[in-house]
């Protein structure tokens, strides 16, 4: 009898070990579906954000060349930027489906990743909208120092964004350098604040010098830009708080 009953006794405790062996295997499996879909998604991002980039530097090429009254060549890169912009767009619906597929990330994560891929996609609506406005103004004649303005404003504006994709890029491998890039965005962001303000200042000075239509334009310009920087901090922001789950 008491031979039987360690012998029921033992099979128990095989049992046992044998479910927690199962158990312990199918946590290590989830957590490495959990990883594989959360690298996923972030390298989709990390290429969202690369094409982001490119918009932007677009856009700084084709406002030098309308400074320097280069049409043609303003032309030849809005064109590039649009088709940028384009993969931007089809780069988000791409996230979005990834992120959506079962419940395998963690809700807060996958929310947060969401505006990031969100914010990257009207990062470059903004950058579209003002090569528009490169295109209508692209005959009107504008006084030195305000081309002068929306160089330097969009010429920042690039440094905005790609330190933006470094904060990107160190997300998983490095969350703490991942930070400090998102901190060097909301600093170059702040200047870019004090660059919209001062030439917002400037266009009331203008009624005599350029068509009241061309200074309208040239105002919805500098707030895309502006509008474009705002998004990089606040997507900036998001990644400091995913930095804080790595």
């Amino acid at each position: 009898m008491l031979f039987n009953h360690q012998r029921h006794s033992a099979a128990y405790d095989a049992s046992v070990q044998h479910r927690f062996l199962l158990v312990s295997l199918m946590e290590k499996g989830f957590d490495w579906f959990i990883r594989r879909r959360r690298t996923r998604a972030l390298e989709l991002a990390r290429e969202q954000i690369m094409r982001a980039v490119e918009t932007v530097m677009l856009l700084e090429k084709a406002v030098r060349c309308f400074a320097e009254n280069d049409v043609s060549g303003m032309n030849r890169h809005v064109n590039e930027l649009f088709q940028a912009e384009a993969k931007v767009d089809a780069l988000r619906t791409e996230v979005f489906m990834e992120l959506s597929k079962g419940e395998a990330l963690i809700a807060d994560y996958r929310e947060d990743l969401m505006h990031v891929v969100k914010r990257l996609d009207m990062v470059a609506d903004n950058v579209k909208d003002a090569a528009r406005c490169l295109r209508i103004l692209e005959k009107a004649t504008l006084p030195p120092e305000l081309l002068g303005k929306i160089v330097n404003m969009v010429e920042k504006l690039v440094q905005c964004v790609q330190a933006l994709q470094s904060s990107i890029e160190k997300l998983s491998s490095n969350p703490e350098e991942a930070t400090a890039y998102a901190n060097k965005v909301a600093e170059v962001e702040h200047e870019i604040d004090k660059d919209y303000l001062s030439t917002k200042a400037m266009l009331p000075k203008l009624g005599k010098q350029v068509n009241i239509g061309s200074v309208i334009v040239f105002d919805d310009l500098v707030e895309f830009v502006e509008h474009a920087s705002d998004l990089c901090a606040d997507t900036a922001d998001y990644i400091v708080v995913l930095a804080s789950r790595e």
